[in-house]
């Protein structure tokens, strides 16, 4: 997995690449704690994401949990093999998919 961050004012973006999965969840989960402090709107671009499993699911839920106390979050470009994963496990009541 690979994550790619950019940031303008207090907007944060993370295009992440590859797998989101037990081995690398942790990653994505220090850069989040290391980056979201002052972050009011958090995006994440899914476009090069080719699977995640329920430990990425329980990172982006944590996400979720943060930004919902200091401003939004949104996933876009979510291929149909993901958001079918978001779609069994209710994940697309709590998240914000466009």
């Amino acid at each position: 997995m690979n994550i790619q961050k950019s940031s303008h004012n207090n907007s944060l973006t993370f295009s992440i690449s590859g797998r989101i999965d037990t081995s690398t969840s942790p990653k994505l989960e220090q850069e989040l704690k290391n980056s979201i402090n002052d972050c009011t709107e958090l995006t994440f671009d899914f476009a090069q994401v080719e699977y995640i499993s329920s430990a990425g699911l329980r990172v982006l839920l944590s996400a979720q949990k943060t930004m919902n106390k200091q401003g939004s979050m949104k996933l876009k470009n979510v291929h149909e093999n993901i958001m079918e994963i978001f779609e069994v496990t209710g994940f697309t009541d709590i998240l914000n998919i466009e």
